[in-house]
């Protein structure tokens, strides 16, 4: 378990520098200049390229990629932002635990919601509990999110004037984000429930489960729910990698400083350290998320457990044959 968990961070490598190469050549053939937004289009020319020359711009692209990969691999610098100045590490690091809180707290409400839904919808198929299940989930899935915020801002904070429009301030500023983006999520999670529950009740130990005269609450959610949970790990580990980059809409709407909000400026700015550095910190953490989610398989299926087992049987056992021999 311990070479595999090595293995996996040893893979983030590659994924960081793959997104790193793909956001330098973006910004190489994205129109706009930064030096524009820092000293302003009507600047002498003069100071444009001292400008320039100070950010480094005017180096080749393979400097400035090579530059910049050194800098965060052996001393974690993400650079300075061009709009304040400040190490883009520091800027970030303050506003990720909001995006942090947004995405968990979206996910744990679509799990509340989503995982009954699909178990009424497998336990109940075809009836009208299924239909209206799904019906839920496909609005879930289909509605823009921008549209769904909106709504929501009119009805519970224009009219009904039940919670905030805007800011974290207090608890009550979460609910209308966190409520958006976890019913968006429900659909996805919902559906896959559903289908993996729909193969586990067809199992012969459900069947021998209700032979023995066992509540179907139990046999469902006692015998049949772990099995089904291990699609939905998967799905929510994607997830939560979504909803960590799509935060954006949420944090723009809600006025929430996060680091969707925050890479949303920077790409009005041209602002490239704080955009590359955002792209960085949401990579790595969809990667660690992805690997916390491959841990929870093992722990819930132990079936993999076993085969973990008896792989470090076997090398045991060629390790003991090789010092014999």
């Amino acid at each position: 378990m311990f070479k595999y968990i090595i293995k996996r961070l040893l893979w983030m490598i590659p994924v960081v520098l793959g997104v790193l190469s793909i956001v330098f050549i973006l910004s190489e053939i994205t129109s706009g200049d930064p030096v524009d937004a820092i000293v302003g289009y009507d600047a002498p020319i003069e100071v444009r390229e001292a400008k320039r020359e100070e950010l480094g711009l005017n180096d080749p692209v393979a400097v400035r990629f090579i530059s910049y990969i050194v800098k965060v691999v052996t001393r974690g610098d993400l650079g300075e932002s061009y709009a304040t100045g400040r190490p883009v590490l520091d800027e970030l690091l303050a506003r990720f635990p909001n995006t942090l809180i947004l995405t968990f707290a979206s996910v744990i409400v679509a799990l509340i919601i989503a995982i009954p839904l699909g178990l009424l919808s497998a336990v109940k198929q075809y009836s009208v509990i299924d239909n209206a299940s799904m019906a839920f989930a496909l609005f879930g899935v289909s509605i823009p999110q921008f549209w769904f915020a909106l709504l929501t801002l009119l009805l519970f904070s224009v009219k009904l004037r039940w919670l905030p429009a805007s800011g974290i301030d207090r608890l009550a500023g979460w609910v209308l984000p966190v409520a958006m983006v976890g019913i968006a999520n429900v659909g996805n999670i919902a559906r896959t429930a559903r289908s993996s529950m729909l193969e586990v009740v067809r199992q012969d130990y459900i069947r021998t489960a209700r032979a023995k005269g066992q509540k179907e609450i139990i046999v469902v959610v006692v015998h049949g729910l772990r099995n089904a949970l291990i699609p939905v790990i998967a799905n929510v580990g994607n997830t939560i990698g979504v909803s960590l980059g799509g935060a954006i809409i949420a944090e723009s709407i809600f006025s929430i400083s996060g680091v969707g909000q925050y890479m949303l400026l920077a790409i009005n700015q041209r602002n490239w350290p704080s955009i590359q550095g955002g792209i960085v910190l949401l990579a790595l953490a969809f990667s660690v998320t992805m690997l916390v989610m491959d841990l929870l398989y093992t722990a819930i299926d132990p079936r993999l457990r076993a085969e973990f087992k008896a792989k470090n049987k076997i090398r045991a056992k060629k390790n003991s044959d090789g010092e014999a021999a």
